[in-house]
């Protein structure tokens, strides 16, 4: 059985908020991965069942192949309706930031966000949170902002109320953020989670098939070109990393998710420890989005925060550098010149 998340005054705290609210707005970070959107439109099925009218706003685009799951095509995305995103915010009782600590994360939305005057609860799993909320439930130790929606609505008794619209995103977020179940993910609590989210008639196979095996014809020859072309292996360092330029994406008609995984990849190289992607943002110039992943105990959100201005798990980060990509390349290159007596 698991254990409650939520102590006895944040139970009260939150249920008081939902019965008061009515107009409820649901929102995530930029960039949304499966995890943001999965928390948001799992969190938005609870809220139908309460008999609130909840919306889902993101930021910007989300990948291709997270548009498969129930009620993506309710989302609101704030880039391209701004206007009516902003007049939604304002007029809310009650606003959810999923799988975001800092207001930041949300980029244009940001301002918005911060002079909407409804109440707002955090629930997310990253460390640090720093936002000026009415409840904040912040458990870094979970393995998704996903898993803390589903152990919500255990500890409230009404997850055998929620159906398949429910446990498909909420599993997605969870398959998505541990990478398939292989890092982050050796709670036994995680396992118990999933055996119960079958019970919802999700096809966990299909879904995999959905996020995974899902792309396009350009996605498999990028990665073939990064691998073969790109890759830098700093062996002395057991790190690698590699770039991907505004040019280089046009080349391969690059689409939101199509970079998805693939930092992951050079981690296959026996003894590695330590993967950075660095790619140029298409849309706006002398910008680095940045990519971090670790294998065992050495902490990439460490490097995140020194050199990249990001940060994240012990495992899995990000960051972002506003600079040209030479540039970045050569702080990543200080990066693991500093860290390198904890990767040899």
């Amino acid at each position: 059985m698991l254990k409650d998340i939520l102590s006895k005054d944040e139970r009260d705290v939150l249920e008081t908020l939902v019965e008061e609210s009515e107009n409820i707005v649901l929102c995530c970070h930029t960039n949304p991965d499966g995890d943001a959107i999965g928390s948001c439109l799992g969190m938005a099925e609870y809220m139908r069942y309460r008999g609130k009218r909840p919306l889902v706003i993101v930021p910007d685009l989300f990948p291709d192949y997270l548009q498969w799951m129930p009620n993506t095509e309710k989302i609101l995305r704030y880039d391209k309706h701004t206007a009516e995103a902003d007049a939604v915010m304002a007029g809310a009782d009650l606003i959810f930031c999923l799988d975001f600590n800092q207001t930041k994360r949300t980029d244009a939305m940001a301002a918005s966000l911060e002079s909407a005057t409804a109440r707002k609860v955090m629930i997310d799993h990253h460390l640090e949170p720093d936002m000026d909320c009415t409840l904040v439930i912040s458990r870094p130790e979970m393995c998704s902002t996903c898993e803390m929606v589903f152990r919500i609505v255990w500890q409230l008794d009404c997850f055998t109320m929620m159906t398949s619209q429910f446990a498909a995103p909420i599993y997605c977020g969870m398959m998505t953020d541990t990478g398939g179940f292989v890092y982050n993910s050796s709670s036994p609590d995680i396992f118990f989670i999933i055996s119960r989210l079958l019970t919802k008639g999700i096809d966990k196979d299909k879904i995999y098939r959905n996020v995974y095996n899902n792309y396009s014809e350009n996605r498999l020859r990028l990665i073939g070109y990064v691998l073969y072309s790109k890759l830098v292996v700093v062996s002395d360092y057991h790190a690698a990393f590699f770039t991907l330029t505004k040019q280089e994406q046009r080349r391969f008609r690059f689409i939101k998710g199509d970079a998805e995984g693939l930092v992951n990849m050079p981690l296959q190289i026996k003894g590695l420890k330590l993967s950075i992607s660095l790619r140029e943002d298409t849309e706006r110039p002398n910008v680095v989005l940045v990519s971090l992943r670790s294998v065992g105990n050495f902490p990439c959100n460490k490097v995140a925060e020194a050199f990249f201005n990001g940060g994240g798990h012990l495992n899995a980060s990000g960051g972002r550098l506003e600079c040209g990509i030479d540039e970045a390349v050569e702080i990543t290159k200080k990066a693991l010149s500093h860290f390198a007596s904890t990767l040899k």
